[in-house]
């Protein structure tokens, strides 16, 4: 209804949108449009609702493609915006990537797109894997990993990074870079005591709880394994997209060391 009350607002005559208007629509959704200009009349490209409608049906189109994209972490540089300041950023080698499957409600019990990511060795992918990607209609791939939803991509098709816009928020998932065996100084921040006057406890934890329970409470701080566990930071920024090398600059830093395996997914949160 509201498509054809865009297109010719004439057809909605007699189905009780009389008096729908091209600026009313996004009202009408939710989402407050752009303050158009004073000359702007409605289906004029400088109408604020225009712009608004057109942006919505072209990011509609990106998040039914796909809603993120695999990469490889290549490293961290920095660029100089308009103003002359110095901006962080990490390079990520995204895409491109295949549709392998369509998993379905009906045949998975749930709606999800699996795609291939890093092409490898056809002497280093097993018989059942081959079949499955030569199903697929693709090469061989090191990497296969699920984006769940619905998504009108289709078995075979690739993706690049131009799924991205400059100034899109992003997160990324990653695992990071693992630590070893650390204290509770450098795992949990603690303070510890002096490294001098006679102290001798220095970074040691010290106590581990009441004497009352005769337990260690679940959750109780202390030294153990640090890293090596999957990490997602939000609220990231696309900076730079390059689609001839597959290379999408991120602001800030990204989980994981170089040339670790990383999950660029829209949105901010």
């Amino acid at each position: 209804m509201l498509d054809a009350a865009y297109e010719d607002p004439a057809a909605c005559v007699g189905k009780g949108l009389c008096d729908l208007k091209i600026q009313r629509l996004p009202v009408l959704l939710g989402v407050q449009p752009q303050r158009a200009s004073k000359s702007a009349r409605p289906g004029d490209p400088r109408s604020g609702a225009t712009r608004w409608w057109l942006q919505r049906e072209r990011q509609g189109d990106m998040d039914r493609m796909l809603p993120g994209i695999l990469g490889k972490k290549v490293g961290m540089t920095h660029l100089f915006d308009e103003q002359g300041r110095m901006v962080p950023v990490t390079v990520i080698e995204a895409g491109p990537v295949v549709v392998t499957q369509m998993k379905t409600e009906e045949r998975d019990g749930y709606s999800a797109v699996q795609v291939g990511f890093d092409e490898a060795k056809a002497s280093k992918v097993t018989f059942p894997m081959a079949g499955h990607l030569k199903k697929a209609g693709a090469g061989p791939l090191k990497v296969l990993r699920e984006f769940r939803g619905d998504s009108s991509v289709e078995p075979g098709q690739r993706i690049g990074v131009d799924i991205f816009e400059p100034g899109e928020w992003i997160r990324v998932e990653g695992i990071s870079k693992g630590k070893g065996f650390a204290g509770v100084v450098k795992r949990y921040h603690f303070r510890g005591q002096h490294m001098t006057h006679g102290y001798m406890t220095h970074r040691r934890p010290l106590s581990n709880g009441a004497t009352g329970p005769a337990r260690v409470f679940k959750g109780k701080r202390g030294p153990g394994h640090m890293g090596n566990a999957q990490v997602t930071q939000s609220g990231l920024k696309v900076v730079q997209v390059d689609s001839e090398r597959n290379l999408l600059l991120v602001s800030g830093s990204v989980p994981g060391p170089n040339g670790g395996l990383v999950k660029v997914l829209k949105g901010k949160n």
